[in-house]
């Protein structure tokens, strides 16, 4: 495995590189990768860092400035202050960790709520010969379900056909109430890789066929590596978006396929429910998943599940 996540720093898609303005757009001041971690040995649990590029050493923010909070979702909730004070530890090239002395954790643990989108491609919905949405369908994960970028996926003893779905996740940065869709950008604090891993017997045939049971076993909602600002991705809607199971590629398509883009999802949820720092979004995967091959293939014991998404980069978890 080890070897496994060294070889991704190497991958083309991981390797492009952004500039670094002082331009504010939304929530930040600069691109930033910023991390949740922690560090071999010290005993003092998560910490938020900086990362100087996808796959390199880590700016520690907390030993940089001790009044910084120790979670991402508490730096979120300082708004601009925070995440000025990030951008500085960035800039100042001190308290750098090396990357093999610490471990990520996934970029926001316990959100208020993790906020989930069905049928959101159109290549997807061609795959089950399912009809276009009208509007988003909404469904949810229990925060207890988020695990790190690299940590393993738990097959459940109560599911036999747990699949795989990468999608595109965004953070929110501020609270906000019937946000409208031309400042719903605004809201975001950024966006990151995600895996909605699903026990499709629970989805599809059990529990009244409604979602939520198989989507939200422990360790089915991996996130990661980082938390990319707004600045650094500028267009969300055209990314290159993929999964792999044990090298394969079963899933590849691009995120101009969404239904429903960011704006939109944020204006709908936000009629409903207030949107606090720290709620996470997964919006839908594209086609390739596991349960409508013929026949079905399903995760097991052993398998490595890779999901990439251009610029974000990359989060691999073996399934025990």
């Amino acid at each position: 495995m080890r070897a496994l996540l060294g070889s991704l720093r190497n991958l083309s898609f991981l390797s492009r590189s952004y500039s670094v303005t002082p331009q504010r757009r939304g929530l930040c001041n600069a691109p930033m990768r910023l991390v949740q971690f922690h560090h071999h040995g010290d005993g003092e649990g998560v910490r938020v860092g900086v990362e100087q590029d996808i796959g390199l050493d880590v700016v520690d923010l907390r030993a940089f400035d001790p009044s910084m909070p120790s979670t991402l979702k508490e730096l979120l909730e300082m708004g601009d202050k925070g995440l000025d004070c990030a951008w500085r530890a960035l800039s100042s090239g001190q308290c750098v960790l090396k990357r093999s002395d610490i471990r990520l954790s996934s970029p926001i643990l316990a959100p208020e709520k993790v906020v989930c989108v069905g049928l959101n491609y159109r290549d997807h919905c061609l795959e089950q010969n399912a009809p276009i949405p009208k509007e988003p369908i909404i469904f949810s994960k229990f925060p207890n379900a988020i695990t790190g970028p690299y940590d393993d996926i738990f097959l459940p003893s109560e599911s036999q056909e747990v699949d795989w779905e990468v999608e595109l996740a965004f953070v929110i940065g501020r609270r906000g109430k019937h946000i409208k869709e031309e400042e719903a950008l605004s809201y975001v604090a950024g966006f990151m890789v995600a895996n909605d891993v699903s026990a499709r017997d629970w989805q599809m045939k059990r529990n009244g066929k409604q979602w939520l049971l198989g989507k939200t076993f422990e360790s089915f909602c991996p996130l990661g590596p980082a938390l990319v600002t707004t600045d650094a991705v500028r267009d969300p809607h055209n990314l290159g978006i993929r999964c792999l199971v044990n090298g394969e590629n079963v899933q590849s398509s691009n995120t101009n396929q969404m239904i429903f883009k960011t704006e939109a999802l944020i204006s709908w949820v936000s009629k409903f429910v207030t949107l606090t720092p720290g709620d996470v979004f997964l919006t839908g995967t594209p086609p390739g998943v596991g349960v409508f091959r013929k026949p079905p293939v399903f995760l097991k014991k052993g398998d490595v599940v890779e999901c990439q998404i251009d610029l974000l980069g990359s989060i691999v978890n073996r399934v025990v």
